[in-house]
């Protein structure tokens, strides 16, 4: 995975033994920070994952002065060396966990009030009110992060599956006229037609009998649901 080195050399999460003793830069979000009076740690979070990363006032005194004053969400690049962890402070649950990164040097990007709720951990319960309003922040989190990433896994798995069968993914139109089939219709008003309205196809039949006609025998949609349901994949064959 290449990134461009003015931003990133590599992300939080693939750093392991075999880059010990390479040069990285690294920028993401402080998930937590430890001042051990002397040696402050700051466990550094993007998307794929964590790496520690420890300031020694002996090795860039500039770097520990910047680690002391960062929080919790603040937006960080480091730029330091990749060293093995101490026998017996290896983390076994992370990917990461062999290494370390001696910083060198430290640039704040972005400063990071107190989040209205923990970003770095699942174990409190938090209003859903309050997630939505602050969804950037909730997105943000393990178990949303993980479900996302779950979600493409199996939507890619489902299109695997079809596309080595022959099927195709096509999409349909979401909205069209309203047609009178006796259900209630998901309205959503038209901005160049006073008084009109698009519906969701109450008679999506007709499309596929489109298709059908056309030749594509063999196709699929990965369907969007108007409802907490969340998407369905209606193959046809």
């Amino acid at each position: 995975m290449a990134f461009e080195v003015h931003f990133r050399s590599a992300t939080c999460g693939e750093l392991t033994a075999k880059d010990i003793d390479r040069e990285v830069t690294l920028s993401g979000w402080v998930n937590r920070r430890r001042d051990h009076g002397g040696l402050i740690f700051l466990d550094l979070r993007d998307r794929y994952g964590l790496t520690q990363v420890i300031c020694d006032p002996e090795r860039s005194r500039e770097a520990h002065q910047i680690a002391s004053e960062v929080r919790s969400e603040y937006v960080v690049q480091v730029k330091g060396l990749v060293k093995r962890r101490l026998p017996g402070t290896e983390n076994t649950q992370l990917p990461t966990g062999e290494i370390e990164i001696v910083a060198q040097s430290i640039e704040i990007l972005n400063h990071s009030r107190t989040t209205p709720f923990p970003i770095n951990s699942d174990a409190i319960q938090v209003d859903e009110p309050l997630r939505l309003k602050y969804r950037y922040l909730d997105l943000r989190r393990p178990h949303m992060r993980d479900n996302i990433i779950l979600r493409h896994r199996i939507v890619k798995e489902m299109r695997d599956y079809l596309d080595e069968r022959g099927f195709l993914e096509i999409e349909t139109p979401i909205l069209m006229k309203s047609t009178p089939e006796g259900a209630r219709d998901y309205l959503v008003p038209s901005r160049l037609y006073e008084g009109e309205f698009y519906a969701l196809p109450q008679s999506p039949q007709q499309l596929k009998q489109l298709l059908m006609v056309a030749g594509l025998d063999r196709y699929f949609q990965i369907a969007r649901c108007f409802s907490r349901r969340g998407p369905a994949c209606r193959p046809s064959a």
